[in-house]
């Protein structure tokens, strides 16, 4: 090899090697000191395109974690409140059962009257001041299904065989039913934005004529991109409570409508999208004594015949009242294996995460002292390939 003082080959190579070593030390260190292997897109660019994405999706499953814990407080707020309603509902038909018996007087009614107006009174001051977070629960809250028969024909009809009709995250407004009859057993539903078709024939009996829901049974029609869930029956008995006797057979929705009425409230985001599916609406209805749903303004049992006759309105509003502390202990239980669920998920998906963006410490502290020891020594060498040049002195003496 030539013997060069302008330019020293040796130790510009000496100085390249140098230059890499210091560059791969310093990304160790920055790995080790931020505990990423991503710190930046330059590190891997597809890599950190994904892990934004998880890293977003992350944070929409932490808040929906929390959502749903809030919303296990809500309905405990309102349940432990109506509680006490129907403590007192208790009391209520006690002093009628008390008032309808000839052992007591006018007097002695007069002052049991005098309680059960008081009792009504505080029912409604309960009602009122039931609040969570500024937001009265027990005076109609969250969307429901309009109870006008001339807006939603669908639960007009005694010929649709709908038993129930349950929403979750639905928007408030007009639904409008699609079912042709051409024996395509599918149902559309719809509000002029959002639009969902679904097929049930495989839960439907055929008879030739489009199908029809077996005798005696009940489906469950699930629109759930659009947040509605229809309970269709087939040819049973009637009741006071379910009109539709000729159960459903394909074609019967067509035209029909179904109007959701909105309230304050009534919907938990428990997902990190924005779709009906993940959202979960609860609604309570007005739980006032005055309220149109308990109907106790006008109880009376300041004469026996009056104790007598209110006993069974007494009655219907502890059922009532008993129904909806049902649905609402039932929606707590669902938050509660929705809380369960949505931690499994952000579990796992914290671990995709982790192991795209997160620096392997093992793996890091060996790549750490290679840089070192090759720092070190391509120091030393650059040193020494320096000196080379000082040879061509020896040649001058």
């Amino acid at each position: 090899m030539p013997l060069r003082v302008n330019n020293n080959i040796i130790a510009l190579n000496t100085r390249r090697q140098l230059l890499i070593n210091n560059r791969q030390l310093a990304t160790r260190i920055e790995r080790l000191s931020s505990g990423l292997r991503i710190n930046r897109a330059a590190d891997d660019a597809a890599g950190l395109s994904v892990s934004e994405g998880m890293r977003a999706e992350l944070g929409g499953w932490r808040q929906a974690i929390r959502n749903a814990e809030q919303g296990t407080n809500l309905i405990q707020t309102a349940e432990g409140a109506l509680n006490e309603v129907s403590a007192i509902l208790i009391r209520m038909r006690e002093l009628a059962v008390q008032s309808a018996s000839s052992t007591l007087n006018d007097g002695n009614r007069t002052a049991l009257n005098s309680e059960v107006v008081h009792l009504i009174t505080e029912m409604d001051r309960i009602a009122n001041v039931t609040t969570y977070n500024g937001i009265s629960l027990l005076n109609g809250f969250g969307n429901t299904i309009s109870e006008d028969l001339t807006a939603s024909t669908a639960m007009a009809s005694t010929t649709t065989g709908i038993l129930d009709v349950s929403i979750s995250g639905a928007e408030a407004g007009n639904y409008v039913f699609i079912d042709n009859v051409n024996t395509d057993n599918q149902i559309t539903l719809g509000n002029g934005v959002a639009t969902q078709t679904i097929d049930i024939g495989p839960a439907l009996d055929l008879d030739g004529a489009g199908g029809v829901v077996a005798t005696g049974s009940a489906i469950v029609a699930n629109f759930d991109r659009i947040g509605i869930q229809l309970t269709l029956s087939g040819e049973r008995a009637a009741t006071l409570t379910s009109p539709a006797l000729d159960g459903y057979r394909d074609g019967e929705l067509d035209g029909l409508t179904l109007t959701i009425e909105g309230a304050p409230g009534g919907s938990f985001q428990i997902g990190p999208e924005g779709g009906a599916v993940h959202r979960l609406s609860v609604n309570i209805t007005d739980m006032r004594a005055s309220g149109v749903n308990l109907n106790l303004s006008d109880v009376s049992i300041a004469t026996m015949e009056s104790s007598r006759g209110c006993i069974s309105t007494i009655d219907l509003a502890i059922d009532r009242v008993a129904g909806v502390r049902g649905d609402l202990g039932a929606i707590q239980n669902r938050l509660g294996f929705t809380i369960r669920s949505l931690e499994n998920a952000f579990e796992n998906l914290q671990a995709s995460e982790s192991s795209i963006r997160d620096a392997d410490v093992a793996e890091e502290v060996s790549a750490f002292t290679r840089a070192q020891i090759l720092t070190q020594t391509s120091t030393a060498l650059l040193a020494q390939a320096n000196a080379i040049p000082q040879n061509a002195l020896s040649l001058l003496q």
